[in-house]
């Protein structure tokens, strides 16, 4: 780079030695990538520096011209003249712009070496422009120097000022753990890596009843308890190899004074500056009243509040950890052969709600206490859990049960504990149980099966007498849960219009001429088929579904009944319906029968309601002041399979009863036309006179034979049914076998 031949050093500011100088100069360290501001704000600044080294070029041009031309120059300056002028006060503006360049931040040393060759191609050979450039430099080193030792010193403050607060902070933290852990109401505790305990504050000691002397020292083991986690001293282990950083858990502790403490634990490891395990520091909270509150809630929670039994929650709990350790299963019943077997004793109280209703529901709790606790002991004896599942209803369930028999003493020690009565007050109460005994693997047990499986089986018991125990029968449970599907589908059903009626002919005897019918209702179940009432009216009654089905009989009943009155008035027939016991409770009895024979047409005479023995010979009050009302309207009333119940021959003539029928086990002994007369044959024919005798008509059902119509015929019997006669059928069959009469 040289200085233009056209600009001369000193020139103005605007095209002038210096602002080129400063334009090549900006040049020069932009290339250098050190800038940290723009070029053109650095070629301002740059000017103003060029401009301070004017003086210095400007001597160093005198001389050089002078050598440069081989002339003397002026009479006062000449070569070594010159030199000497360029003096230190000379060059200190030189000195000024390198130190200005280290203020202007351009410290790398690529800056410097860019402004010397600058100033090299700028300034004329010569001593001076040589020592113009070494004040350059000599100003930026000493300004770097400078800069330097103010930055070493400003951190050297701050790393002492850190260090003195860092010590500070430091004896002030520890005083304020000095100050926690004397004072804190919590316990506090430091032990070495051996769990060795090396302070305890005030608070500990008092925890645990020991002076702070009397705990220190002492290690991890000293303060075992039965109900530690069995995997503690693994975490201690984990804690002190510094695999973990903290632990914490709820443990219990023994005073000096042998109670109890239970403590909330935290044990954080505090390691060196290298990491590795130190010390640990251990707070210790008493949560003794909360531990002792949350287990008497949990014992209310998982106890019957009346008797102080396990309830239904504690029942499952049990039997959850009995299948746990089993390893799940099933089923009741099933895998006979596994030895881990459990036993579920069901009980239930025979006749308690008459207890209660007649003496009390005081009287009947204090009657399930002493039960209670006859059964607590009869179980404990045994090493059994018992629990009152609600209401009357206990239950013990045996585990360890390998045999059915050791069940069975099970449930005979059971019933055995109600042979002595119940002393309450002033009662001496007697009371029965019922008791259904399932033994199933502890693998297969399933609280809602197995629970299910005992109540059926006590039903089972109940069914059987009371008073005794059953065992649990997989085909007999079955049965019960189809019956009780059946009740459950019977509401659906009727909803549905699932049921119709089917009609068996009735006839007179000896003519055999038609005179009535006998509607029989069917279920046309959706998945069972077709069901015959044996299989649905005792469900009906049970569920209080007589009623609505009852009423839905009858006037579909009276509607065939009077359809055929006007269709074949000549034949004069009879509708004979069945009531069931329930029904004759009903106070909507009467309306009901005179609203359907009013809505339908049909007489009062036309409609006999048949009642089995038993209903009848039991009614009384409301339901008898019933049957007396239908039977002073003109409805017949009939006594259905008379000769099965009481059979109270003095109590008949007093019932408003109009007919007698004769059930088959009866009829059956008059088969045979060459067996001799029997004594079903007299009790037949004794039944037929005295119904005869108190002006009542007999009708045999189940007559199969053509020797049964004759033998009833000979013994004066007024009427007969049965598959000889015609098996039961549709409406329409009967309509049709009425259109086919001689009129």
């Amino acid at each position: 780079m040289t200085k233009p031949a056209t600009v001369a050093p000193g020139a103005g500011p605007e095209g002038s030695w210096a602002g080129a100088l400063a334009h090549d100069w900006a040049l020069a360290l932009h290339g250098t990538g050190c800038l940290t501001i723009d070029l053109a704000e650095l070629e301002r600044l740059l000017r103003v520096l060029a401009t301070n080294l004017v003086p210095a070029a400007d001597l160093a041009t005198e001389a050089d011209l002078a050598t440069v031309a081989g002339l003397p120059g002026p009479a006062s300056v000449a070569g070594p003249a010159s030199v000497a002028r360029a003096t230190a006060a000379d060059l200190e503006p030189a000195r000024r712009v390198g130190a200005a360049l280290v203020e202007m931040h351009l410290t790398d040393p690529a800056a410097l070496e860019a402004t010397l060759g600058v100033l090299h191609a700028w300034l004329p050979p010569g001593s001076n422009s040589a020592r113009v450039q070494a004040a350059v430099a000599a100003g930026y080193a000493q300004a770097l120097r400078a800069v330097t030792l103010a930055e070493q010193e400003r951190v050297a403050r701050s790393i002492v000022r850190s260090n003195a607060s860092s010590a500070l902070a430091a004896r002030q933290s520890e005083a304020r753990f000095r100050a926690i852990f004397s004072g804190a109401a919590v316990g506090f505790s430091i032990a070495d890596r051996d769990g060795r305990l090396l302070e305890v504050n005030q608070a500990m000691a008092d925890m645990l009843g020991y002076t702070q002397e009397e705990i220190r020292g002492r290690a991890a083991p000293d303060f075992a308890h039965p109900t530690d986690p069995p995997d503690l001293p693994a975490s201690y282990r984990r804690l002190a190899r510094g695999e973990e950083d903290h632990l914490r858990l709820e443990k219990a502790h023994y005073r000096k004074d042998g109670s109890v403490l239970w403590t909330d634990l935290a044990i954080s490891l505090i390691r060196d500056e290298q990491g590795r395990p130190q010390f640990f520091v251990a707070i210790m909270d008493d949560i003794t009243e909360r531990h002792n509150l949350q287990n008497r809630l949990r014992h209310q929670a998982l106890h019957d509040p009346l008797t102080g039994l396990a309830n239904r929650t504690l029942f499952a709990e049990h039997l959850a950890d009995l299948v746990a350790a089993a390893g799940g299963g099933t089923g009741p019943g099933s895998g006979a052969g596994d030895a881990n077997q459990i036993g579920i004793c069901y009980i239930d109280l025979d006749g308690f709600k008459r207890i209660n209703d007649r003496l009390g529901h005081d009287v009947g709790d204090q009657l399930l206490i002493a039960v209670a606790d006859r059964l607590r002991r009869c179980a404990q004896r045994r090493g059994y859990l018992a629990a009152r599942m609600g209401g009357d209803e206990f239950v013990i369930l045996a585990d360890r049960v390998p045999g059915e028999q050791q069940l069975v003493d099970l449930g005979e020690a059971v019933l055995a504990t109600f042979a002595a009565p119940v002393s309450v007050g002033p009662n001496r109460l007697r009371v029965t149980a019922s008791v259904g005994l399932v033994r199933t693997p502890a693998r297969d047990a399933k609280l809602p099966e197995i629970l299910k499986a005992a109540d059926l089986t006590v039903y089972r018991a109940k069914a059987a007498g009371r008073g005794r125990w059953a065992r649990y029968d997989a085909s007999a449970v079955a049965a019960e849960v189809a019956r009780y599907e059946l009740a459950a589908a019977l509401p659906d059903a009727l909803e549905r219009g699932e049921f119709s009626l089917v009609y068996q002919p009735i006839v007179d005897l000896p003519g055999g001429v038609l005179c009535g019918a006998e509607a029989l209702v069917r279920w046309h179940h959706p998945q069972l088929g077709l069901l015959s009432p044996d299989r649905f009216i005792g469900l009906a009654e049970e569920t209080g579904l007589i009623v609505p089905l009852g009423r839905l009989v009858l006037r579909q009943a009276c509607e065939e009944a009077a359809g055929w009155r006007d269709r074949f008035p000549e034949r004069d027939l009879y509708i004979s319906v069945n009531v069931a016991a329930g029904q004759t409770h009903e106070p909507s009895l009467v309306g009901d029968v005179e609203q359907i024979l009013t809505a339908t047409g049909l007489k009062p005479s036309r409609l006999q309601l048949e009642l089995t023995e038993s209903a009848v010979m039991e009614t009384s009050g409301a339901p008898l002041q019933a049957l007396r009302s239908l039977s002073t309207m003109g409805v017949r009333v009939a006594i259905d399979d008379f000769g099965t119940g009481y059979s109270n021959l003095a109590y008949l003539p007093s019932l408003p009863v109009d007919a007698l029928k004769l059930p088959q086990p009866l009829i059956e002994g008059l088969r045979q036309p060459s067996q001799p007369a029997g004594i079903d044959e007299r009790i037949v024919d004794a039944l037929v006179r005295l119904a005869h005798a108190i002006d009542l008509t007999v009708t045999a059902e189940g007559v199969e034979t053509p020797t049964q119509v004759e033998r009833l015929t000979a013994l004066g019997c007024d009427s007969a049914q049965g598959w000889y006669i015609a098996e039961p059928c549709p409406a329409e069959n009967l309509t049709e076998v009425l259109a086919g009469l001689p009129r």
